[in-house]
């Protein structure tokens, strides 16, 4: 059995690591030429560009890593069927047991892979090819609207909510065109505070520059008529929104790991709003990993076919449709159970069980009647 499970594991891996190398290969090369279009402006030059395309990679390679897995092991258990190996193996003692067990053990091999690339390295290098498009442009970007962050406290005046409005923020961690409003529990608009640009510590001090703060007079406090206006060079906010939380709200959320979407979601139901499309994308991150093991069982059944029932290219071919298949559907899921209010694991897992569910029937099908 050891002699059968290097035999099938080196194919597959060599096999898996050629597709994989192969999309990185074609996805660096889109990456360089949608970014040569800005070469030369803002100091960017050609280092920029291919540093930039090649810290995407660990990301394409996260995303494109099950289907890499589901083309390798198809096109490697097609050709030892077609050279009749599989049915050597078969006829020796392998029964289908044991090679889905032998394919799970390697499948759950690729899952911790795609677990480590999609949770330690994937996010660090995105993260650093922001910053680094960031430097070289206009900083990073966040729609027309910025990004807007919400915090409700209590303190000595009672319980107070602050919306946050950040306009521009830079590859140094450092927000532009910062406005902070303060309600009091009724919603009323107590104070607007704006600064030119701000730092958040750690521990979730703002150090803003060029502060204008702006107050309304309050129902209840009597003397007070007038709306004052007060212009500070630099101003302590204490808040309890730290830089992981600011940065998750102006990154891109690729950026993100597992455990930060899940503090994030967190902070977003704390402070009454919309969790459910940052639910999903949690699921779905935490879900992912498994999609390797799901695109080895997809792929099991094809050693199985009779060689005669098209050759390894066709086989390969429909391995490459299944796959798309499954990206299509698992991008779709979200957009779906988002639209439907679905429940956020549901939604996630929908894609990964229907295609675990038709690998084994698939398998169970062949096995028994042919």
């Amino acid at each position: 059995m050891k002699t059968v499970r290097r035999l099938l594991y080196f194919d597959i891996v060599a096999s898996v690591a050629l597709v994989a190398m192969a999309f990185l290969s074609l996805f660096f090369f889109i990456n360089v030429v949608d970014a040569l279009e800005g070469l030369g402006q803002k100091g960017r030059t050609l280092w920029d560009v291919l540093l930039a395309a090649l810290l995407e990679l660990p990301t394409n390679l996260y995303e494109l890593f099950p289907i890499a897995v589901l083309i390798g092991t198809i096109y490697s258990l097609a050709r030892l069927a077609q050279n009749s190996e599989f049915t050597i193996l078969r006829t020796s003692g392998l029964g289908p047991g044991r090679a889905l067990a032998l394919l799970s053990t390697l499948g759950l091999a690729f899952s911790a892979l795609t677990f480590v690339v999609g949770d330690y390295i994937a996010p660090a290098s995105e993260r650093q090819a922001v910053v680094l498009k960031a430097r070289t442009g206009d900083g990073i970007p966040l729609g027309a609207a910025g990004a807007w962050i919400k915090e409700k406290r209590q303190t000595a005046q009672g319980e107070r909510n602050y919306s946050i409005s950040v306009a521009q923020a830079s590859g140094a961690g450092a927000l532009a065109g910062i406005r902070i409003f303060e309600f009091d529990a009724d919603g009323r608009l107590l104070s607007r505070t704006e600064s030119r640009q701000g730092q958040v510590s750690s521990e979730g001090t703002w150090t803003l520059s060029d502060v204008t703060i702006t107050r309304w007079p309050q129902a209840r406090t009597p003397g007070r008529s007038a709306v004052t206006v007060e212009q500070l060079p630099t101003l302590q906010w204490a808040s309890t929104l730290d830089a992981e939380l600011v940065a998750a709200s102006v990154m891109p959320a690729n950026t993100m790991t597992t455990g930060e979407l899940a503090r994030y979601s967190a902070h977003l139901s704390a402070q009454e709003q919309a969790t459910q499309g940052h639910e999903i994308r949690f699921w779905r991150k935490a879900l992912y990993p498994l999609a390797p093991l799901v695109m080895v069982a997809l792929a099991l059944p094809f050693a199985y076919m009779h060689a005669r029932a098209g050759g390894v290219s066709l086989k390969v071919f429909g391995g490459i449709m299944l796959g798309i298949s499954f990206v299509l559907l698992n991008n779709l899921a979200g957009h779906i159970g988002l639209l439907r209010g679905w429940t956020p694991w549901v939604a996630a897992a929908t894609p990964s069980g229907l295609y675990l569910l038709m690998s084994m029937a698939a398998f169970a099908w062949l096995v028994r009647y042919r």
